[in-house]
């Protein structure tokens, strides 16, 4: 693994870094409503200039770009601090598996809308009862005339109340093995027979939701990848999500690094011997992350699709942004329960990086038997 850039990938650096100079929108306000419609606006000015899609095809509204730019695309936006886009599952998940396994038409119709922002995604995978064993859902979708009508539930649907698509997942055929059977649909969020009900995290957030599917419709020309074959077209989503992040996820880690560091010489406690061990431990963590989102991005070069390693710096970042948001916490010392501070709603927010975007447990069972070769855990 060879870490210096080309000359070619050093001028994207820059070419990007000039972009967002000129470009980048300032911080985020404050509010639902109007933090969304700002992120919305931000994807928009990304697309028009073909960063949004980054990687995606040009003739789709990307540029093609190699897979070295788009980790060099997600670090720079997060050391910039750029907020986030407001369509970031369609961008991440739902634009890349209609591009692997959609028709021409499903392109034609989905990508676009995808890449301004016009149409937000969501993804209907975790039920209840089936969560991390995706296998085992309950959702059945049965044949209608022209389509499928589909009853079940699913939870924590991240922007569902702001979706116009769902990618989703139901069972089609009840008598097959449970990894068969299953279909991927994208469903239309936009009917009366799907409710979303908000779930308040421990932040005060209802960013998370609840999807209730009272006999929706899902026309045929929906099913993406063929009829029973969603098993294959949900990994392929879920291998995109977790090797997407990686690069973001470390870089905002240093930028919080050292926002704690600030916070350790606010609090005069940067000869601790302690605070400094913690410190330290965290900055070799981090480090360990960067080399492996690296790492993972060398076998997705030399394979050419996503692979298990990317579960590995998910489990990673969330351990390491807990133990950094502890730290801050007894740092501030009597501060710290103050819920006015950004420290303290990081803190509460962490408490859920090591559940959404595949459960720890899980990540360490497809490390150890995916890329270790260790027995399966029965």
């Amino acid at each position: 693994m060879d870490l210096t850039l080309s000359p070619q990938e050093e001028s994207f650096r820059e070419e990007l870094r000039a972009w967002l100079a000129i470009n980048h929108p300032g911080k985020e306000p404050e509010g639902d409503e109007a933090s969304f419609e700002f992120r919305r606006d931000w994807q928009r000015r990304l697309a028009a200039d073909r960063w949004a899609g980054l990687s995606w095809p040009e003739q789709y509204g990307g540029r093609g770009a190699t897979l070295v730019e788009q980790a060099i695309f997600n670090e720079e936006l997060a050391a910039a601090r750029a907020p986030s886009m407001a369509n970031v599952l369609g961008l991440l998940m739902g634009g890349p598996v209609v591009i692997a396994h959609g028709t021409e038409e499903q392109k034609e119709r989905y990508l676009g809308p995808i890449l301004n922002a016009d149409e937000i995604w969501c993804q209907g995978f975790s039920e209840p009862e089936s969560g991390s064993d995706l296998a085992s859902l309950k959702t059945r979708a049965v044949r209608s005339d022209g389509g499928w009508v589909v009853t079940g539930q699913k939870v924590w649907t991240t922007l569902a109340e702001r979706a116009k698509w769902c990618m989703l997942v139901a069972r089609t055929d009840p008598d097959a093995p449970k990894h068969q059977g299953i279909t991927y649909f994208v469903m239309d969020m936009d009917q009366e027979a799907v409710q979303v009900r908000p779930l308040v995290q421990i932040t005060g957030e209802p960013e998370f939701n609840e999807l209730f599917l009272e006999e929706a419709f899902v026309p045929d020309e929906n099913v993406v990848g063929g009829t029973g074959n969603g098993w294959g077209v949900a990994i392929t989503t879920l291998m995109h999500e977790r090797s997407g992040i990686a690069f973001a996820l470390q870089v905002q880690l240093k930028v919080a690094l050292g926002e704690l560091i600030d916070l350790i010489r606010e609090q005069g406690l940067e000869g601790d011997p302690i605070v400094r061990q913690r410190l330290g431990q965290l900055y070799i963590e981090a480090e360990t992350l960067r080399l492996n989102a690296w790492r993972g991005l060398t076998q997705i070069m030399k394979t050419g699709m996503p692979g298990p390693e990317g579960s590995l710096p998910k489990w990673q970042w969330s351990d390491i942004n807990q133990a950094l948001t502890e730290l801050s916490m007894d740092v501030r010392g009597l501060e710290a329960p103050r819920a006015d501070s950004d420290w303290t709603y990081r803190f509460l927010r962490a408490r859920a990086n090591s559940i959404e975007g595949g459960t720890t447990e899980i990540l360490k069972n497809i490390i150890a038997e995916r890329v270790l070769g260790l027995p399966r855990m029965r």
